[in-house]
């Protein structure tokens, strides 16, 4: 049983390590790399690079997400209950908001990016549809933060419920 909720931790814990990364390090280096030579079309490239990089994370933290949850029925009866409840709606958290972050958000965006006719950089920052398209870029990067905020949340109360149930050494 032991072994089950540390493959739980370990999974969700890397998810979280990847989807920090590629917030913090690939989406801005993307745009900063290809900003840097000129390109008139530096931000299409950039954001079609991150868009698919996002695909990634999301569909992943759905899999994940669910494995985790559905595998949480195994060790039930090795948590109180509200260690439990959490184990149940974290994990379903992350699966939601990065769901709704791929299906829902990214899919808007990509049909906005379809419906500009051509390179994002080249459409007014006035026109509609790039006005849609930046709120919805605020929702995506919400929704990441929410799973990734769900994810440190699953992965500190597993290491504190560890920790409350393995008997210490004292001298």
């Amino acid at each position: 049983m032991d072994a089950i909720n540390q493959v739980r931790t370990l999974l969700l814990a890397a998810w979280l390590g990847v989807a920090l990364y590629f917030s913090a390090v690939v989406a801005p280096s993307a745009f900063g790399a290809l900003r840097s030579f000129g390109l008139v079309n530096a931000n299409e490239i950039a954001g079609t690079i991150v868009t698919r990089t996002l695909a990634v994370v999301n569909l992943s933290g759905v899999v994940l997400g669910l494995f985790v949850l559905i595998t949480a029925f195994a060790a039930r009866n090795a948590y109180k209950r509200t260690t439990f409840i959490l184990q149940i709606v974290l994990p379903l958290v992350v699966a939601v908001a990065t769901g709704v972050g791929e299906w829902v958000i990214a899919a808007k965006m990509r049909g906005l990016r379809a419906a500009m006719h051509g390179q994002i950089d080249q459409v007014p920052l006035t026109d509609p549809n790039r006005i849609a398209f930046a709120a919805l870029h605020g929702y995506s990067v919400a929704a990441l933060s929410v799973a990734m905020i769900a994810a440190l949340l699953f992965v500190l109360l597993m290491i504190f419920a560890h920790r409350k149930a393995t008997p210490r050494f004292t001298q």
